[in-house]
């Protein structure tokens, strides 16, 4: 004979409190940490909730409050070396405040960002922090009236609907490119992801050639890629760029992950590197520490741009200030794979 089990139900403010043996009023002042209750009584309460396994119920909250503690994070990948250092700044930043972020990724598509952005905001956030300034109409029109604060991230060209923290990408990609030519280098490759709905990416591109253009020089040669970046992806296609140019002294790499794996593949076949092959690539990636050679790069200043972006939403919570643009500068790391200034 099977016994029959009780269904589940989730627990009540009333449960907590006749664990505890004080009201319901005073259960939901402690859990809050609001209104005048003694410290023992406070412990009390505590400690039964947590024995009990309650959580609250954060909607029944925001119908009061019109907000939940959460920080939404609208990103487009996290297989993206850049993104879980963003999160490791805002994370930190938060750690000891209520909230709490919470992600969601878009695979930079517009109409992927569009549906998560209306199902975080339907939960009435406490902030915004969302990758890039290029959306839809409609993504732009959401974050506009939402009510909470918005903090774009990543980027400064361009036009914030809030607040913005980031960087220049083409001001970075024209820095790489006055200290390649300042070098002495002269015939330029570039070995990148395919210039579509990475913005970011696409704007140091466009950058780099037209700095390129102010020095009397033009790209060489070109090499684009879809899909994810990786090491092996820089391998194969260094292999083809030098193949197909023999002659070119320099390869600019739209990341350090794939310029990384351009770097072993041209160890490996003997090149003179930094002397007759210069390498750089961007972001200014941690995990490439125990490579052979330090890759030159230009550090994106991602985990400064996440504790500046959570740091912003906690500061405007409760007032209304004006939208701020900050705007860091990256700094240029010559490593081992280009020569210093002529």
């Amino acid at each position: 004979m099977t016994d029959t089990i009780p269904p589940r139900r989730p627990l009540t403010l009333r449960d907590v409190s006749e664990a505890a043996g004080v009201s319901e009023m005073t259960v939901s002042r402690v859990l809050r940490n609001r209104g005048d209750v003694s410290a023992a009584t406070r412990e009390r309460v505590l400690e039964k909730a947590r024995e009990m396994g309650y959580v609250p119920n954060k909607i029944a909250g925001a119908l009061a409050s019109s907000r939940v503690n959460l920080v939404a994070v609208v990103i487009p990948s996290i297989s993206n070396m850049v993104f879980p250092d963003v999160m490791g700044g805002i994370s930190s930043a938060l750690e000891d405040t209520p909230l709490q972020p919470v992600v969601g990724l878009t695979s930079y598509k517009p109409e992927k960002e569009e549906q998560v952005l209306y199902e975080m905001l339907s939960w009435r956030p406490s902030g915004m922090i969302v990758a890039g300034l290029e959306h839809t109409e409609a993504s732009r029109a959401m974050l506009a009236v939402s009510g909470v604060p918005v903090i774009e991230i990543m980027d400064t060209d361009g036009e914030p609907v809030d607040c913005c923290v980031g960087i220049s990408h083409r001001s970075a990609a024209q820095d790489m490119a006055d200290a390649i030519v300042d070098a002495g280098y002269r015939r330029i490759g570039f070995v990148g992801t395919a210039l579509g709905m990475d913005h970011r990416a696409r704007k140091r591109f466009e950058g780099f050639v037209a700095q390129l253009g102010k020095r009397g020089l033009e790209l060489e040669d070109r090499e684009f890629y879809e899909g994810g970046s990786g090491m092996a992806k820089g391998r194969e296609l260094t292999e083809v760029l030098l193949k197909r140019s023999p002659d070119l002294d320099f390869i600019y790499y739209s990341n350090d992950i794939v310029g990384a794996g351009g770097m072993l593949y041209c160890i490996e076949k003997g090149y003179d590197i930094p002397n007759k092959l210069g390498l750089a690539g961007f972001n200014g990636v941690d995990i490439l520490g125990g490579q052979p050679m330090r890759l030159a790069t230009i550090d994106s200043c991602r985990a400064e741009i996440g504790k500046l972006a959570a740091g912003l939403v906690l500061s405007r919570m409760d007032t209304s200030k004006a939208s701020e643009l900050v705007k860091l500068s990256p700094k240029l790391d010559r490593g081992d794979t280009m020569r210093e200034p002529l």
